[in-house]
């Protein structure tokens, strides 16, 4: 009965946006917007890419070391890049200590973000939004900053990676559900990765053996 009630409530909803919308002529703002009536944390994704400017999921932000391993994520089931990019670097540093140089993607940057970040870490390198100054100009330019932005495209793959670890569509329901099905893709990836490693050094191994 609660879930039929639950239901009910969902369908005086859509009658109601339908009535503003089409009947009214009411511009619907967005955050009254129903994307998913059975998984309500769905967000409206807007990737600006060609072939696929949106999506309908939870953006999710990671944090990838240098050995591509993922250290750390966020599901931002509200907000932007922007709203977690500080937490999820202290979170990270208070894990790993040794954590001094990120790159971020532009959609990170404000200038309080820049700010702290530049306190937390030896290397900030985060593009700034819109046009650059003088100032930005040369920080941008730096041999350091352009070092390791050329290192940010592997974070690409390590999307790719999770998607093929179970990411590419979440089967879980409810919003628990999907933040299992993520730790789990992490999880899987992460060990993936080991694998991987460990499987190279028996190689070098045997290839040492084999030549002594």
């Amino acid at each position: 009965m609660t879930r039929i009630r639950h239901f009910l409530g969902h369908t005086r909803r859509q009658m109601d946006l339908i009535d503003r919308r089409l009947l009214q002529g009411e511009v619907i703002p967005h955050n009254e917007k129903v994307f998913s009536v059975f998984e309500e944390h769905t967000r409206w994704i807007s990737k600006g890419k060609a072939g696929r400017p949106v999506e309908l999921g939870v953006p999710l932000a990671i944090v990838e070391d240098q050995y591509q391993f993922v250290l750390d994520h966020r599901i931002l089931w509200d907000g932007g890049d922007v709203d977690v990019a500080v937490p999820l670097i202290e979170s990270c540093q208070a894990a790993y200590p040794d954590l001094a140089v990120c790159s971020f993607d532009r959609g990170f940057h404000s200038p309080s973000n820049r700010k702290r970040l530049d306190e937390l870490l030896d290397l900030a390198a985060l593009p700034k939004k819109g046009r650059l100054n003088a100032a930005d100009q040369e920080r941008e330019t730096a041999p350091a900053f352009a070092k390791a932005r050329k290192q940010h495209p592997a974070v690409e793959s390590a999307i790719n990676h999770l998607e093929h670890r179970g990411l590419d569509r979440v089967r879980t329901k409810g919003a628990e559900g999907f933040e299992r099905t993520v730790g789990l893709s992490i999880l899987a990836a992460n060990v993936h990765r080991l694998g991987r490693l460990l499987q190279q050094q028996e190689r070098k191994r045997h290839r040492l053996r084999l030549a002594a």
